[in-house]
């Protein structure tokens, strides 16, 4: 039986890939969860053989829960997304990430990609394994990367400057630029794309 830890922030969606995964003999959902941090409790509480994580949840997205429970032998852990980009999913390798899956897939390929992960193989979804080889490189300065990644949860520009130690006049700079490069009509849009990118 191969025991999985489902943590997504959508419920309708947990649910009914709970409901999914469960109609299958050789697996068991033992816990649902909806935001990151709660999804490591529940692994460290379970140590289930997968830990198959929403990339995006509150508290903690799916790839920094990934990084919190690499420590514990024995647990594979695939991240489900819609925001299936390359920078994404180089986070999510070296993360330690077994498998990662668009939300698209179907649930009976979802379960037979859960067998192939606990039987010790990875999956990468092809198109995006494809996109990650020919995607260019991030048009952005460490400083830039640094303010968006602040502002990624809706900081104001004084609290950016004083968790990055700027002026803030000189992070308005940074994010200016950081908008211009990306073509992004606000700063967290810009820090959105970059978040998507798997740039922050």
């Amino acid at each position: 039986m191969i025991r999985v830890v489902l943590a997504d922030d959508e419920d309708l969606i947990r649910g009914a890939l709970a409901a999914l995964l469960d109609l299958e003999d050789d697996i068991r959902v033992v816990e649902q969860v909806g935001d990151g941090e709660a999804a490591v409790e529940a692994v460290r509480r379970h140590r289930p053989d997968i830990a198959v994580f929403d990339l995006e949840m509150p508290r903690r997205d799916g790839v920094l829960a990934a990084e919190a429970v690499r420590d514990l032998d024995g647990v594979a852990v695939v991240i489900v997304t819609r925001h299936a980009r390359p920078g994404v999913l180089r986070r999510a390798l070296s993360a330690g990430v077994r498998g990662f899956v668009p939300k698209t897939t179907p649930a009976a390929q979802l379960a037979s990609i859960l067998r192939d992960v606990h039987a010790g193989r990875r999956y990468v979804d092809s198109e995006i394994a494809a996109a990650a080889l020919t995607e260019g490189a991030c048009p952005l300065t460490a400083r830039e990367l640094d303010v968006l990644r602040h502002a990624l949860h809706g900081g104001t520009v004084a609290v950016i400057a004083r968790e990055t130690h700027l002026a803030p006049g000189t992070v308005r700079n940074y994010l200016s630029s950081a908008m211009t490069k990306l073509h992004a009509g606000t700063r967290y849009e810009a820090a959105r794309l970059a978040w998507e990118e798997g740039w922050i």
